[in-house]
């Protein structure tokens, strides 16, 4: 069974697209929403879902409440879960049709113990698919996988690494550092799809950049990244 976990904080916007995709794939799987707070409707929106799959027999979905921060949600979440896979998803994000089953059915094949998918901004426009290609190629060279591209990883290799660290950003890579000296990670394609909505509304050319200067700052050690880096934007 996989045990998808996902970190909340208002998603009201995003979360529900992702709940219909992720439940209409076939296979067995648990969800854990991990909310860390929320003002909006998003527990409200998760309570619609329970209420839908409660009499499913191959999937279920659970609510439960963590501080605020990713990592502090996800290690959470990954308490909970009673599956062989840990699949960690974003509230933006939607999976590829057909994800779930490639997990399930890549269960009993023990060379692979963790991985992610490749990335794929919503929408056409040609600067996210630029950022998105130069992602996918840091990633594909690197094997650090981003947690917008819903990074995978057998529990018991997860709770052998300690979780995530817990720090307030960049814990996937962090995470990542270490799965990648014990495993190399499997990609799979096609892509998982996050909403553009955020990149928009910061500005993309302002999205590009940071997303820039977070790669290098992963790959050269450039100086730690300002807090107000990360801000949210909902």
């Amino acid at each position: 069974m996989i045990s998808v976990i996902i970190p909340t904080y208002n998603e009201e916007k995003a979360l529900p697209k992702t709940l219909q995709a992720l439940f209409s794939q076939p296979g067995e799987f648990e969800t854990i929403l991990v909310d860390g707070g929320s003002t909006d409707r998003t527990r409200a929106v998760v309570a619609d879902h329970i209420s839908l799959t409660q009499h499913s027999v191959l999937s279920t979905i659970q609510l439960i409440t963590a501080p605020k921060g990713r990592a502090s949600q996800m290690n959470a979440g990954a308490k909970e879960a009673k599956g062989e896979w840990l699949l960690f998803l974003h509230a933006d994000t939607i999976l590829p049709d057909g994800a779930i089953q490639r997990l399930n059915d890549m269960e009993t094949n023990q060379s692979i113990q963790a991985g992610g998918f490749m990335h794929q901004f919503s929408g056409d426009d040609w600067r996210l698919k630029c950022i998105s290609f130069l992602d996918n190629f840091r990633c594909t060279r690197s094997r650090i996988i981003y947690g917008d591209q819903a990074l995978f990883v057998r529990l018991a290799l997860f709770e052998q690494l300690g979780g995530f660290p817990n720090r307030p950003i960049l814990e996937d890579v962090a995470f990542c550092e270490r799965l990648i000296k014990v495993t190399n990670p499997h990609l799979l394609f096609p892509p998982v799809i996050t909403d553009a909505r955020k990149f928009i509304k910061m500005g993309i050319w302002r999205s590009f950049i940071r997303v820039l200067l977070i790669i290098l700052h992963v790959e050269f050690r450039l100086p730690v990244l300002p807090r107000t880096f990360f801000q949210d934007v909902r």
